[in-house]
């Protein structure tokens, strides 16, 4: 690389981010190490400083190296840290960052939990950034951010949050195209109004009795998980929807309209029947459609589903093309009486793939009628896929169940297939 221009030499070493790396480049001579201020992004790994056996603490290195670089524009640091060293790290970098990855390490570090002002305090010193990324966050009071006007992206994962202060930490971001918060827990109460949403995912631990409110009208994409209640306003450019309670129910959604959703996810243990009804109906012009509820009752005791009538649902979802159903969903649809006075032309038109989940041999008769129901009428289908999950019985009625889905899948083999 000797005979090469300064300005090729600097291109290439630019595109350097591993800090490791950049250590060793600055020992190789002075013309490598006059190129290495104009990275643009830089990534401290976990393991930075685990041999790490000199005079300087790792605070004062990863000053050291981000200080000496001209106009850095993304940091990732995943090696630990303490509030003084990302203070001093921001006052001389923080003009020029536009996309900061931190892993914060408050949960489990006693100390910088402590610490006044604490990291996150620190982050308003980086007022353009676009993105920002945190891991291990512990934000149990309000935050003392300035508004961040640039940021678009704005993920935090693993994390302890209250009410308060996550209501706050939104105000500061008012222009947020993709929210992320991922096994966050300590909320149970989250308002949501961010006009330039279009992303957001919601993963919270804990009971599942959260409740949400959005009002985000460019909305595109919801994913939530862990909450009871949830009202949704402006949802008319609403293209994918997932809804999941794991550990609690699911008492009320309200949306506006779903004119534009296309693909619907509904999953729990429980939910109320208002509630699933609510979602068929509001998800008439879905083409994907994901249902894995077990149970259903108001209160406490488990119900299993009411029938669904066979025709007046596919009536009902014209445009749908693949079709994920299981346990419950399965064993209520029924097919056997509505197809008695069926109008011959009848068909499922759109329906292209069914996936089905059996994990009972209960009702097989009726299971059964709904297979060959998907076939004789799906004229389009090219897939049916029947997974058979642990299913026991004390008597032979599973293997029966069993015997009868074989059969099936042997006289439609070029569609159905058993996993």
């Amino acid at each position: 690389m000797d005979s090469l221009p300064d300005a090729i030499i600097q291109y290439i070493l630019s595109h350097m981010t591993n800090a490791r790396d950049v250590a060793v480049c600055n020992c190789v001579s002075k013309r490598w190490k006059d190129s290495t201020p104009y990275i643009k992004s830089l990534y401290f790994p976990r393991n930075s400083f685990d041999s790490h056996s000199g005079e300087s603490s790792p605070d004062v290195i990863v000053c050291r190296i981000v200080s000496s670089i001209v106009r850095l524009e993304e940091l990732v640091v995943y090696s630990p840290f303490t509030s003084a060293g990302l203070a001093s790290w921001l006052s001389s970098i923080g003009p020029s960052l536009r996309r900061l990855e931190l892993r914060m390490d408050n949960l489990v570090d006693l100390q910088a939990c402590q610490d006044s002002p604490s990291k996150l305090e620190y982050l308003k010193s980086a007022e353009k950034l676009e993105s920002l990324k945190l891991w291990g966050v512990l934000m149990t009071h309000t935050p003392r951010w300035d508004v961040f006007q640039k940021l678009k992206n704005l993920e935090i994962v693993g994390a302890k949050i209250e009410d308060p202060a996550l209501n706050s930490a939104l105000r500061a971001c008012p222009n947020l195209s993709n929210l992320l918060l991922l096994g966050c827990e300590g909320l149970t109460s989250v308002s949501i109004e961010l006009k330039h949403l279009e992303q957001c995912k919601l993963d919270f631990y804990g009971l599942g009795n959260c409740s949400l409110m959005i009002n985000s009208p460019k909305l595109q994409l919801l994913e939530v998980q862990g909450f009871s209640w949830i009202r949704a306003r402006g949802t008319s450019s609403l293209t994918s929807l997932s809804i999941a309670n794991n550990a609690g129910r699911v008492y009320m959604v309200d949306f506006d309209k779903l004119g534009s959703l296309e693909s619907l996810s509904i999953r729990g243990v429980q939910w109320c029947w208002d509630a699933i009804s609510k979602m068929l109906e509001w998800g008439s012009e879905v083409k994907h459609l994901y249902m894995k509820v077990e149970f259903t009752g108001d209160f406490d005791a488990l119900e299993p589903f009411p029938e669904i009538d066979f025709v007046e649902f596919f009536n009902h979802h014209p445009k749908l093309q693949k079709f994920d159903i299981h346990g419950a969903m399965f064993a209520a649809l029924c097919p056997k009486n509505c197809i008695k006075n069926v109008d011959p032309d009848f068909v499922i038109s759109c329906l292209e793939e069914v996936s089905i989940l059996v994990r009972s041999p209960l009702n097989a008769e009726q299971k059964m009628n709904t297979l060959e129901s998907l076939i004789k009428y799906g004229k389009n289908l090219k897939t049916l896929v029947i997974k058979i999950l642990r299913m026991k019985s004390s008597h032979s009625s599973a293997d029966d169940f069993f015997d009868e889905i074989c059969k099936f899948r042997y006289l439609n083999r070029k569609i159905v297939r058993i996993e």
